[in-house]
């Protein structure tokens, strides 16, 4: 395919398709792929019912050595369909997550984190003969160690009540209402929860981006992506789980572009200098700028220094020897005044990145 069929679910083996579209046409790829369940037959519940996926045929292979090169077919796959800058998230549980994790090494992937989603609500060990399994493990990965991949941290921050998102997620597993059923059953027995989704893309993912799932089931992140403002590309080889996805997403509302904006890092805003602002006729050179208690004063020059007394720098600079300190953050620190009102000059800095985003 010469163009990536965006927001659509392509029907078929997830490595035929992905090496037939578009080389690093994909910001984002989130797999959850086979995990391989060793679980030697069913797995009964105190009650006699039967436990989901333990044995779905999508999940079995005939050896250990079978799925190894499959794990290595589609994230080889994966990694010719990543944009160089593109990140790669995939889930597993104990029984394949390292086989994972070796063959992402492997091929080349550089890891970032790896993530510990524990369930609030897991499925107790009904055997007793084991801890109760209460996690399992998401691996984030870039293509190279210097890849300038897209990692939202204030807006993490802001999600975590304005501190720094960990490694360890408390989530609870897909139930109620959002498990998706066909019939009164359950449409996919592994349904992922929407918010694990959506703290994934929303850490690593901007508007517009293209996410790609290989193992796209009952459609969660095409839904999370179609609300979030994300194209989406589904693949999937069951048509059953196909039909409940594309019904599933097609009653998901985007949400409107001002309900959609994150908190922005200010490293990824555009660097404004301070002599731009004096070049855009925001501030005028000859003006006096002043510290919010009005003890220090400088003069702005045609330059975009400042002089202050017997010397001549930065703001920052300016701002430091001033107050007799070894740094100062001058945007800050500096003030104009402004209808009587003492206003930061940082104020014109983000003015004018706003003039520059807008064109």
């Amino acid at each position: 395919m010469e163009t990536l069929p965006l927001n659509r679910v392509i029907e078929g083996d997830c490595i035929d398709i992905m090496n037939s579209l578009p080389a690093g046409s994909v910001d984002v790829i989130f797999a959850d792929p086979p995990y391989n369940l060793q679980l030697g037959g069913e797995l009964l519940r105190p009650d006699n019912s039967k436990v989901d996926a333990v044995t779905d045929a999508w999940d079995k292979f005939s050896s250990l050595a079978d799925y190894d090169h499959f794990t290595r077919a589609w994230l080889a796959a994966a990694r010719r369909l990543l944009k160089d800058n593109g990140t790669l998230w995939v889930i597993g549980s104990y029984h394949n997550i390292f086989k994972v994790g070796s063959a992402l090494q492997d091929l080349g992937f550089w890891v970032l984190n790896d993530i510990i989603w524990r369930k609030a609500n897991p499925m107790p060990n009904f055997k007793g003969t084991r801890f109760t399994n209460a996690h399992e493990t998401l691996i984030w990965c870039s293509k190279s160690p210097d890849a300038k991949y897209t990692f939202n941290y204030d807006a993490m921050k802001a999600l975590n009540e304005e501190l720094q998102m960990r490694s360890d997620w408390v989530i609870p597993i897909c139930s109620g209402a959002e498990r998706v059923r066909v019939d009164g059953e359950k449409a996919h027995s592994t349904q992922k929860p929407e918010a694990l989704l959506h703290r994934v893309l929303l850490s690593s993912t901007k508007a517009g981006d293209v996410v790609l799932d290989p193992f796209f089931g009952s459609g969660t992140t095409g839904a999370v992506a179609k609300r979030l403002g994300r194209s989406f590309v589904g693949i999937e080889r069951e048509r059953r789980y196909i039909n409940v996805a594309i019904e599933r997403i097609a009653r998901v509302a985007p949400l409107a572009p001002d309900a959609a904006a994150i908190t922005t890092s200010k490293r990824a805003e555009p660097r404004v200098p301070f002599g731009a602002l004096i070049e855009n006729g925001l501030l005028k050179p000859g003006v006096v700028l002043t510290d919010p208690s009005r003890r220090h004063t400088a003069r702005v020059r045609a330059d975009g220094s400042l002089a202050a007394r017997d010397a001549t720098g930065s703001i920052h600079q300016i701002g430091a020897f001033v107050q007799g300190a070894p740094a100062c953050n001058g945007w800050t620190f500096w003030h104009v005044e402004q209808r009587g009102k003492l206003v930061p000059i940082d104020v014109y800095r983000q003015q004018l990145r706003a003039e520059m985003a807008a064109h």
